[in-house]
């Protein structure tokens, strides 16, 4: 018997972001929580330890960022979930339910592209629109500058603490997934250029944290995976760092600049570590086994951090020993620890994670294909997986190529054969867990949101004797018409991901589009669909609906007003709940 309030109960379970501080007000923070059933921003004084809500919107607000002084909250405001609109301020010591203003009048509404704020007021503003991708100076009371413009994917990378030096990621040479990096003045002039070359991102991490110092920590894949540069483009000097750790390296700074908080990602789960600059010394910081969400220093030197694994929630934990928030309310249900598993695949060894129900194998399995598809499926705490395995079902996560985590040759293979590569890797695993004897071969459900629901579309009509059930969420259907409407930042990411545009390379899109195979599709569909996505838009979904209508195929679809998925609680048990019912409903389970 499933407990109905138990698998719920993980997802109204208030929860609250890492605490992000004013670099020059330290007391003053702000975080993301779900405490009102909605994520939206809030601040929080660590002195006087006051909480005030500062947006309160029916669909939510996920972006925001407090300036230096602490004397400003920004928080961008689009339109019910479609990503385009203004950013807005208000005063951080404003009383509960102040009005916000616009930021900057003077900008028009447009996509994000990146927000570095500093204490004198100025903020530097990344856009995106169909003339392009711009920076802006913005000073108080003044008009804002366009300090860079160009066609091609950009966005803001950082700003200096003295506010002489922004640095812009960007994809001149016409690959945005594999960006440079450019320093400039703020007169436009260019200090400096950092690029590695066709295949081989730069990516900006912001510049040291004190007075004068031109230092910007650079992510670089020379050595065919994600490591660390220090780049001073006044000087014209790099010092690349090398440490010895399997897998991926993140950093940001220390308050006084003398060291970088590593963050290292291997195998679907995280450390942390303080590398001195001048000794090049690396300790490690203890942490429990599971993923860290986010990290950073204080200046007392203490690390905040937060951290979930698959069977724990999320904690906002300090190296201290303190618990630095906990949300009100009752804290989620734990679920099931998950296993790991190494498939051998067509491209190489598969990393899967496996969570299993309680019972007798084998078990009716969910396949469960992550977004990105630049991400990859960790140990963390996910209540929509504990969901189906409450439900009976195992549940099976892939880290496919395409994945991030494994290097820059796996992340980069799916490129110019786009959806069916990711599949190969994702039938390897599948067809394991049948010979295994863990997945039951007549109960398999192929779901995903984003690009796992491309992914699941594609599966269930280019494999279509391998999958009982399909759900995708938040789908590509249609590649070429989602192209036509897609935000421009991803018109982008796809030239870079298939070699050009639907009308440069029409075989590949049309070969890696779910709508070309939709008649030879077996499974019963559901789809769920922002009506205000600007990631994966509503026409070419209904496209592919249309053909499903005309081929007289079973399907289901879902609807929600919002945009690419939901910050509203009760919203998402809505579509869980639907999409478990859909599943169990096909697979004849009571």
């Amino acid at each position: 018997m499933v407990d109905e309030e138990r698998w719920r109960a993980r997802f109204r379970a208030a929860r609250m972001s890492l605490p992000r501080w004013a670099r020059d007000a330290p007391s003053r923070s702000i975080y993301q929580s779900n405490v009102t059933g909605t994520w939206e921003i809030y601040t929080w004084d660590r002195e006087s330890g006051e909480r005030r809500q500062v947006t309160e919107r029916p669909n939510g607000t996920w972006t925001g960022a407090v300036d230096p002084s602490g004397a400003w909250v920004w928080w961008f405001a689009d339109t019910d979930g479609d990503e385009f609109g203004v950013w807005k301020r208000v005063a951080f010591d404003a009383p509960e339910g102040a009005e916000s203003v616009p930021a900057v009048p003077g900008l028009e509404p447009s996509y994000p592209s990146g927000l570095a704020l500093g204490a004198s007021g100025l903020a530097v503003v990344g856009r995106t629109n169909e003339s392009g991708n711009s920076v802006h100076l913005c000073r108080p009371g003044a008009e804002p500058e366009v300090l860079y413009h160009h066609a091609e994917d950009a966005h803001v990378a950082g700003l200096s603490r003295d506010e002489a030096l922004v640095a812009i990621g960007h994809s001149e040479h016409g690959d945005s997934r594999h960006m440079a990096l450019r320093v400039v003045r703020a007169d436009g002039s260019t200090v400096g250029d950092l690029w590695d070359g066709p295949g081989k991102g730069v990516y900006g991490s912001g510049f040291a944290p004190v007075e004068g110092d031109a230092r910007l920590l650079v992510g670089h894949e020379r050595r065919g995976r994600d490591e660390l540069l220090i780049w001073d483009a006044v000087a014209g000097v790099e010092q690349e760092i090398v440490l010895d750790l399997p897998g991926e390296i993140g950093a940001s700074w220390y308050p006084d600049g003398s060291a970088l908080l590593i963050s290292h990602s291997h195998e679907a789960r995280d450390e942390l570590y303080r590398y001195d600059l001048g000794t090049g010394a690396l300790e490690r910081i203890e942490t429990p086994r599971g993923v860290i969400g986010g990290a950073a220093v204080r200046p007392d030197g203490t690390v905040e951090f937060s951290w979930s694994s698959a069977a724990e929630p999320p904690v906002i934990r300090s190296t201290s020993g303190a618990v630095v928030l906990t949300p009100p309310g009752p804290t989620a249900p734990p679920s099931v620890p998950v296993e790991d598993v190494w498939v051998d695949g067509p491209g190489g060894r598969i990393h899967a994670l496996i969570s299993k129900p309680e019972g007798d194998r084998p078990f009716p399995a969910v396949f469960d294909i992550h977004g990105g598809p630049t991400a990859q499926d960790e140990d963390s705490f996910v209540a929509a997986v504990a969901a189906w395995v409450d439900h009976g079902f195992a549940v099976v996560r892939v880290n496919y190529r395409g994945s991030t985590g494994y290097g820059s040759t796996w992340r980069d293979a799916i490129e110019g054969r786009v959806g069916l590569t990711e599949l190969e890797d994702v039938k390897a695993v599948r067809d394991w867990a049948v010979s295994s004897g863990l997945a039951d071969p007549e109960r398999l459900v192929l779901t995903g949101g984003s690009w796992g629901g491309y992914l699941t579309l594609l599966g269930i009509g280019t494999q279509p004797d391998d999958w009982s059930v399909a759900v995708a969420g938040v789908p590509v259907a249609d590649y070429v018409a989602a192209y036509e409407d897609e935000m421009e930042g991803l018109q982008a990411f796809d030239r870079s991901l298939f070699g050009g545009s639907p009308d440069e390379v029409p075989d590949r899109y049309r070969e890696s589009s779910p709508i070309t195979y939709v008649s030879q599709v077996k499974a019963p569909v559901l789809v769920l669909a922002g009506e205000n996505d600007p990631r994966c838009p509503i026409r070419q979904i209904d496209n592919y609906l249309g053909r499903l209508t005309d081929l007289g195929h079973p399907h289901e679809v879902y609807r929600y007003d919002a945009g690419h998925g939901s910050l509203v609680v009760e919203e998402r048990i809505k579509q869980m709940a639907t999409e478990i019912a859909f599943a169990r409903k096909h697979l004849n389970m009571p």
